[in-house]
């Protein structure tokens, strides 16, 4: 069992005005730090694929991040680097470890918070 994490000062911040913000192709990650946490927006815009929109940035064979989040709206399909494939739907959270694909299905934009991977997704390597 993780040991609790205390927090000693009262902050509110809004994605809306992010302290971060990353934009390669479909691909809007809003990033909020706040005591000892940083929490991610991730929007990603119909058509949107992961070796598509930010392989180029990061310049990996496949995602390398560790993923843990929760679903807001849209769906996600994740096919891992053994060929598993799991889509990720409103209402759900998730843990993806890495060595991934991943893209949006269907015409909804995908939204999901992320609390483990926001300080590094889709920065330049």
């Amino acid at each position: 069992m993780a040991t609790p994490v205390s927090v000693s000062r009262f902050e509110v911040k809004s994605h809306e005005s992010p302290d971060e913000l990353r934009t390669p192709d479909k691909t809007r990650v809003e990033v909020v730090k706040l005591e000892g946490y940083t929490l991610g927006r991730f929007i990603f815009q119909p058509g949107w694929r992961w070796s598509e929109c930010v392989k180029p940035v990061v310049k990996t064979d496949s995602c390398q991040a560790s993923h843990v989040g929760h679903v807001v709206s849209g769906r996600l399909r994740v096919r891992m680097s053994d060929g598993s494939e799991k889509t990720l739907q409103a209402g759900e959270s998730y843990t993806i470890p890495p060595g991934h694909d991943a893209w949006v299905e269907g015409d909804e934009t995908f939204v999901g918070l992320e609390v483990m991977s926001a300080d590094s997704y889709a920065k330049p390597s």
